[in-house]
């Protein structure tokens, strides 16, 4: 008698934490770990948090740069590095491990807000954010990464929105938070000393109590029905190119995140400059920028679960359209009020998006490249804050602050619509469980 060669494939119907060789995948089966990778993600949140309301206030009247594009150097630093960053983290992890990847990042931040707080020049705000985002690239990547191996396929979604809700739950609250220490002490140095914080706690967790996720996504290539080299061999050139160009959902989720991130990158940036024109006050505005990532993370609680039952693209195509009519409904605004409902919006559609477009990277790359799937995808999402700081600072500096917010809320439509066409299925919802392979 021939025993069974696979055991079930981990797809949609099958077991939340079926085993093999004494690795459990699932999200009740490593409850514990799983939980205290969501924490873990909450304190890098909170470490990109800091600089929300702060930094664009600091820019114009702690060093006088009175040009967009100057002010939002800080951004394109960051946005190019973290970038960057991302791509090396999934091949790092896959070579090394995930636990001494996350333990760098948390190293690299530790000198981040004290930069912050106390550097002289301009030069060392770059500097900070160039610090910023190697340190988030590796971390946040890494987080998602060890999610995604415990997890497994079934809950891949749900996985997806508890970690990304963390996250911007975690920039939320700090955002409001520095922004009433900056109301009452001023810019500088007390709104960072909560980074501080954040970054002590992050890397004492991550090398005392972290554990190592990496067996999972081996036991989960092994347990899976196909091992042709074809699939599973592919270089770290040929996971670029799919991810970036061939796959039809790969490359929209791709080009969807960078234009989300772009979109992030101008909240970020130019929607406190704009409300202080209209003479918000920095409390005010600290509201403000903490409405869209409270919104955001929270919303991805509900949003990565219900892409696990109706599907990931027509979630990602209504959230990308929606971003784009709050984006306009900033340019429109005058008032906190109408501001408020935008950034609702905006963080609603942002919930849609965000966890949805992970979700398609873990559906379609096999677990044996799945990690370097993921980089080249945060790759290309995260350039999205380089190329949004770049673009917005440009046009807002040649044609004014409303004028480079219409032309982000066109792109972010067109964005929206290729989803629409381009992208297939990744996470239908199957008739019957799948058939045990032998």
């Amino acid at each position: 008698m021939t025993s069974p060669k696979f055991s079930a494939p981990l797809e949609q119907g099958g077991p939340p934490s079926a085993s093999r060789g004494g690795i459990r995948l699932g999200l009740r089966a490593n409850l514990a770990q799983f939980t205290l990778l969501v924490a873990v993600n909450a304190l890098v949140g909170g470490m990109l948090g800091q600089e929300r309301t702060v930094l664009s206030p600091l820019a114009d009247q702690v060093f006088g740069l009175d040009a967009y594009t100057a002010a939002l150097t800080y951004i394109l630093a960051f946005g190019a590095t973290k970038a960057v960053t991302n791509f090396f983290a999934g091949t790092l992890s896959d070579r090394y491990g995930r636990k001494p990847v996350l333990i760098g990042g948390w190293l690299l931040a530790l000198p981040v807000p004290a930069m912050l707080a106390w550097g002289p020049t301009w030069g060392w705000i770059i500097a900070a954010n160039i610090l910023l985002g190697t340190s988030q690239g590796l971390t946040w990547s890494t987080t998602v990464i060890m999610k995604i191996d415990l997890a497994g396929p079934a809950r891949r979604g749900l996985a997806m929105g508890l970690n990304e809700a963390a996250g911007y739950v975690a920039v939320a609250a700090t955002a409001m938070a520095t922004g009433a220490i900056a109301a009452h002490a001023g810019l500088r140095p007390e709104p960072f000393l909560l980074g501080a914080a954040y970054a002590a706690l992050g890397l004492g967790l991550s090398v005392l109590v972290v554990r190592e996720t990496r067996e999972h996504a081996r036991a989960e290539a092994a347990l899976h029905p196909v091992q042709d080299v074809a699939v599973t061999g592919l270089t770290t050139g040929q996971i670029a190119k799919r991810t970036s160009l061939t796959d039809k959902a790969l490359s929209a989720a791709s080009q969807a995140g960078m234009v989300n991130n772009l979109n992030d990158a101008l909240a970020w940036g130019l929607f406190p400059l704009l409300f202080a024109t209209h003479g918000l006050s920095i409390g005010r505005i600290g509201a403000l920028a903490a409405i869209y990532p409270a919104v955001w993370g929270a919303g991805q609680l509900l949003t990565g679960w219900w892409s696990d039952r109706i599907g990931r693209k027509h979630l990602i195509t209504a959230g990308m359209l929606l971003q784009a009519a709050a984006i306009a409904l900033v340019a429109l605004g005058t008032t906190f009020g109408v501001w408020a409902a935008a950034q609702a919006l905006l963080g609603i559609g942002t919930a849609l998006v965000y966890p949805t477009l992970l979700a398609v990277i873990g559906d379609v790359a096999h677990p044996a490249w799945r990690a370097r799937a993921v980089g080249v995808y945060r790759l290309w999402r995260d350039g999205g804050f380089a190329v949004g700081a770049l673009l917005a600072g440009v046009l807002a500096d040649a044609y004014g602050l409303t004028t480079a917010i219409w032309a982000v809320a066109a792109l972010t439509a067109a964005s929206g619509l290729l989803v629409a066409v381009r992208m297939y299925e990744t996470h239908p919802r199957p008739a019957s469980p799948p058939p045990v392979t032998r």
